[in-house]
């Protein structure tokens, strides 16, 4: 077994590259340009740029991975409303590349997708939900997936999950429960809505079960995120009473107050119940994880 891993940089793929180590499980590493995860050895790692065919050809050809952990993607959602095309080109295309490759040697392919092909209209999705994106990143994520749906290979599973947290080694981005803790920390004046719910997902638990369903063979869709469905300002409020800071400076805002580019599902949240009888899945709380995160 030998698990190929694309955007390794990124929060999630860090935390994949740190899961295979530890257990002495064979691994390849990729991402755009050089590699930032100070936890990856160099001799693991391939820059892969994956909208180029040739370059995947290559990579593949190298290393001969049975399984690829797709982590790579544009998940700015503001982002991929205004540049619609690299949007499609990275999350779309560039999946197509790695998903043929795969099909074309006999390797198990996965994808990591997210909540946002659901339109938010109800809520606690299940993997049997139709999705109805309302966005042109939803919409990527959803093509990437109608893809392998659409295939005669079936050796692949998807891992769709919501807004994922965690601290890693020199993120270009940040993540809703850093921000968050920083400006309560600081006590930066900061507007948090309060019309929007989700299930913040750990990202050592996504991890394991991404790692999980590869180790067990495991095919299709799987949804994996937290175990509650919260607002955004709950959210905030819950980090700020568990680490015991202020929200004197937190204003309580709309949707609409922001203006966005990118529609936004109101309410998602997913029935974990598959996730917890195939791969034993068992997500810590918010608490949980900012007891880890902040000792």
């Amino acid at each position: 077994m030998r698990i190929l891993i694309t955007g390794s940089n990124g929060l999630l793929g860090q935390k994949l590259v740190t899961y295979f180590q530890t257990r002495q499980i064979d691994f390849v590493a990729t991402s755009k340009g050089t590699n930032r995860n100070e936890n990856c050895p160099n001799e693991y790692y391939f820059p892969l740029d994956i909208t180029q065919l040739s370059e995947v050809t290559q990579v593949f050809d190298r290393t001969n991975p049975t399984h690829v952990i797709h982590t790579a993607a544009i998940t700015n959602v503001d982002y991929c409303e205004l540049n619609e095309h690299e949007c499609r080109e990275v999350n779309v295309q560039a999946s197509a590349y790695l998903f043929e490759a795969c099909a074309a040697r006999n390797i198990h392919f996965q994808l990591v997708s997210t909540d946002f092909v659901f339109d938010g209209a109800t809520g606690n999705y299940s993997e049997m939900d139709t999705p109805a994106p309302i966005s042109i990143y939803g919409q990527s994520k959803l093509d990437a997936e109608t893809i392998l749906n659409a295939s005669s290979y079936s050796n692949w599973s998807i891992v769709r999950t919501i807004i994922v947290y965690g601290i890693g080694n020199n993120l270009s981005r940040s993540n809703l429960i850093l921000w968050a803790k920083e400006a309560l920390q600081n006590g930066t004046s900061i507007n948090v809505i309060d019309d929007q719910f989700r299930a913040p997902t750990f990202v050592e638990d996504l991890a394991e079960a991404c790692a999980e369903i590869v180790l067990r063979d495991k095919l299709g869709i799987f949804h994996i995120s937290g175990p509650e469905t919260l607002s955004i300002y709950t959210i905030v409020e819950r980090i700020a009473n568990h680490l015991h800071y202020s929200m004197k400076n937190v204003k309580r805002i709309s949707s609409t107050e922001l203006n966005q580019p990118a529609k936004r599902p109101p309410k998602t949240g997913f029935d974990l119940t598959k996730a917890k009888q195939e791969l034993d899945y068992n997500p810590k709380t918010l608490e949980e994880s900012l007891g880890l995160l902040f000792k």
